[in-house]
This record gives structure tokens, sequence and C-alpha cells, in this order.
């Protein structure tokens, strides 16, 4: 019988290793993501259903491209810092404490801005679920999530992304 992979029982969030690649966007979107750093501690438990990452913002740095999930619901947790969460509704300063949370199919796009002098640290939780597809309303970018777990990137015509899926 094969042995499985050992998993951590216990580390440090702030220590565990950053995400390898820093954004899965295409290479004219992933610039945009400077400044961002992700810990992705829930694969560091081999958990399936949701993940957790340990994130980032240095100032000026943004959580992602404004986005909203079709079937996946997500949460953020504010640890340090004042980020702006910017959503449908306009913007909402965020403090230490303070959290947020996205229902699948709500259809309300967001993401975090740090215009703050200081770093932001968050976590986010979000599950896993099949099938999912993100908009992005103020980009020519489509995501869905393929059966083998990865993103695949296109233009709102459908149109693939060169070089990415």
């Amino acid at each position: 019988m094969p042995r499985s992979t050992p998993r951590a029982v216990a580390l440090r969030a702030a220590e565990a290793p950053p995400r390898s690649t820093p954004s899965a966007y295409p290479p004219e979107f992933a610039a945009r993501m400077s400044g961002r750093l992700k810990r992705p501690l829930g694969d560091l438990f081999g958990l399936r259903n949701f993940g957790v990452n340990l994130s980032r913002l240095a100032p000026g740095a943004q959580s992602a491209l404004r986005h909203a999930h079709g079937r996946q619901d997500e949460f953020l947790y504010v640890l340090e810092g004042t980020p702006t969460l910017i959503t449908d509704a306009g913007e909402t300063e965020l403090a230490p404490g303070m959290c947020a949370g996205f229902a699948a199919g709500s259809g309300d796009a967001h993401h975090l801005v740090n215009r703050s002098a200081a770093d932001v640290v968050y976590l986010e939780v979000g599950d896993r679920s099949a099938g999912d597809s993100v908009t992005y309303p103020d980009d020519d970018l489509l995501a869905t999530l393929g059966e083998d777990g990865r993103w695949r990137y296109g233009h709102k015509d459908g149109s693939p992304y060169e070089g990415r899926g």
C-alpha cells in the first residue's frame, strides 16, 4: 500500500511558502498583481473542499482583478492594515477585524486595493466548487475552472488568450 504524502499538523502561517506562481492570469493582467503575495495554507493540510490563503498587499497593490464567481463562495478577514474593498455598490475602507463575504452567483464583482502606506494582511477563504466561472466587468477576461482544477482564461467573446489554458 503506497504511503501518502505527509501533511503539516500545524505551522506559523506567515512562514508558509508563498504561491509558486504569483498569478495565473494571462501576462497582460498578471503584471497588475505586482505587490501581492499569497501563502496557500489550505493546500499544506491537504484540504480539497475549500482553500485558505494568507495574503499580503504592499502599498498600491490589489488582491485580484475585480471579479465575481458563478459557483464559488468567497470570504475575507482583515488581519492588518486598511484595504479598500471595491464592489458593485462602491468603496468601503476596511480595518483589522473586519470581514466580507461574496455568495456564489451574486454577480457582485469585488477586489481589495491597498491605498495606504502600510502593508495589508488578510485571510481569504473560498470553496472549490467544480464548474466555476468568473466574470471580470472591468476587463476583457472570462475564466472557467476545468475538470483538472486549472483555470482557463479567454476574452469575453470566448476566444482564448494565446499561450494559456
